[in-house]
């Protein structure tokens, strides 16, 4: 595949999709380059959301400042 063809599917793109693409070249180019990509926060999402299935925010965030007043007594 050249580099031609590459760049002419990524102009298929949408802008967000482009934006995907560049970064996930940079990781590329700087792991050649004996790098560590950087990390984005944007990874974390979802992670762990299986400990809050079936708990409803507002009792939990209740229930937490219940526990907070009992301890200012």
């Amino acid at each position: 595949m050249s580099v031609t063809r590459v760049l002419q599917q990524a102009k298929a793109l949408s802008p967000s999709e482009r934006k995907e693409l560049l970064r996930l070249l940079q990781e590329i180019v700087a792991v050649d380059n004996g790098k560590k990509p950087k990390r984005s926060l944007r990874e974390l999402r979802g992670l762990g959301k299986e400990i809050w299935q079936g708990i409803d925010a507002q009792e939990y965030i209740d229930e937490m400042r219940a526990e907070w007043k009992e301890r200012d007594r």
